[in-house]
């Protein structure tokens, strides 16, 4: 039986929750992390463990290689690969760099976000909740799938600054998360660089970017 952390409790964690709890065989062990009681009450109505806490303090005080679910699915509105690599690395080494407004320009619908992050789509509409994110072509238009969102970060040449990139698999419709060993790996990588950098989550179609300056 599979364990998956959720963390955040909102439409995207309680989605998330209630698909991998009723619609796999054998379904997940799921614990949900969210700070809203009301949040965590329907989580547990759902059939999940839940912890009431900031999400990026569980994952960074509870995950270690000796102790650790087998997925964890972000549904929190932070980019918490980067916030949890920050933890890992140490917030004095891992500082947040401006991304420039120019970047945009190298990626497809870029739109800023609120916390020094770069948000990017292949759509330029609202995708099914349900994406089975298929192989050759888009659910929502039927036309051939385009290179996968990862990839385009991975491969961003922009003035010499570095992007390493998590990739965010699908667990199920509309659900993705990545294993706690991709996580460590990108806090690894990350810690032997130094400079100027991006750090990015990203599945086939969508991703977030993180501006990032390693000391």
């Amino acid at each position: 039986m599979k364990h998956v952390w959720i963390i955040g409790g909102g439409r995207f964690g309680l989605r998330a929750a209630e698909w991998l709890i009723k619609h796999t065989e054998p379904s997940f062990v799921v614990t949900l992390v969210d700070l809203d009681r009301q949040c965590l009450e329907k989580a547990q109505s759902l059939g999940c463990y839940i912890y009431a806490g900031d999400g990026v303090d569980y994952l960074f005080t509870r995950m270690t290689c000796d102790q650790e679910p087998d997925w964890v699915v972000p549904a929190v509105p932070v980019h918490l690969a980067w916030q949890w690599c920050r933890w890992r690395l140490g917030k004095k080494r891992l500082l947040s760099w401006p991304l420039p407004d120019e970047i945009a320009c190298h990626l497809p619908n870029a739109m800023r976000g609120t916390d020094n992050q770069i948000y990017v789509s292949h759509a330029d509409f609202l995708c099914p909740p349900n994406c089975s994110e298929p192989d050759d072509r888009c659910t929502k238009t039927g036309k051939p799938r385009k290179k996968d969102m990862f990839q385009i970060i991975a491969d961003l040449d922009f003035k010499e600054t570095h992007s390493f990139v998590i990739q965010s698999r699908q667990l199920g419709p509309g659900v993705g998360g990545y294993a706690p060993a991709d996580l460590f790996d990108l806090a690894n990588r990350i810690g032997q660089h130094q400079g100027k950098c991006l750090v990015a989550t990203a599945c086939r179609c969508h991703g977030v970017i993180s501006g990032c300056f390693v000391k």
